[in-house]
């Protein structure tokens, strides 16, 4: 159900779903959405006064999200549109060639191709072969910071999500989205220390947002 409380003079909107559990959940989802999972038998009352404490958070990580909106329009991967990487926009151009490479040169992305169609397959490749590469050399010092809280996460992953940019698995591996390529480099940085302090906190407390911020 649909529902909203006020924190000063912000409405904050969000999907209330009530399910067997032991705690209130609260997640911010790239689209700016807000869902909140409670138990079945907390009153309504103690969901919003939950969602009032924790509307400092849910600001920072809509604000967050919203660094990458409006969206681009659904690409064609042919010359001349632009796409992005590390938050700058690189201009796509298109070469027929004897093989199948794609390298940025300059202010492009040139994907060489023996066949037009692949170009959005090659694209996609060499974003999530980039993603892997540069993931780990961001996270590398992060993850060495970390370790002085006797924590190193077991392994760091690659993987599509339709509505997070990371996770951490309770087994410590930290999963992130390929499309976090395309954002700048503080933003990969930030969801890389948000994931490495799930390793410490495995909620959303105010101990994990002060280590977040520290």
């Amino acid at each position: 159900m649909r529902e909203s409380v006020q924190f000063g003079s912000k409405e904050i909107v969000f999907n209330l779903e009530f399910s067997e559990r032991k705690t209130l959940g609260i997640s911010v989802s790239p689209d700016l959405k807000i869902i909140v999972r409670a138990q079945l038998d907390l009153h309504f009352e103690k969901v919003k006064e939950k969602i009032r404490k924790r509307a400092p958070w849910i600001i920072r990580q809509q604000n967050f999200f919203s660094s990458f909106h409006p969206k681009m329009p659904a690409r064609k991967y042919v010359s001349g549109e632009t796409h992005l990487y590390l938050g700058l926009q690189y201009m796509l151009k298109v070469i027929i060639g004897t093989k199948n490479e794609v390298k940025y040169k300059g202010r492009f992305i040139e994907v060489i191709t023996k066949d037009k169609a692949k170009s959005k397959e090659l694209v996609i490749q060499w974003y999530r072969e980039k993603a892997k590469e540069k993931f780990a050399e961001i996270a590398e010092p992060i993850i060495q910071r970390f370790k002085k809280y006797n924590v190193e996460p077991k392994e760091i992953y690659i993987q599509e999500m339709p509505t997070r940019w990371g996770s951490c698995t309770k087994k410590g591996k930290i999963i992130l989205n390929p499309e976090l390529i395309k954002a700048p480099k503080v933003c990969i940085e930030y969801v890389i220390i948000h994931e490495l302090c799930h390793l410490i906190h495995h909620n959303h407390t105010h101990k994990f947002l002060d280590l977040q911020s520290k």
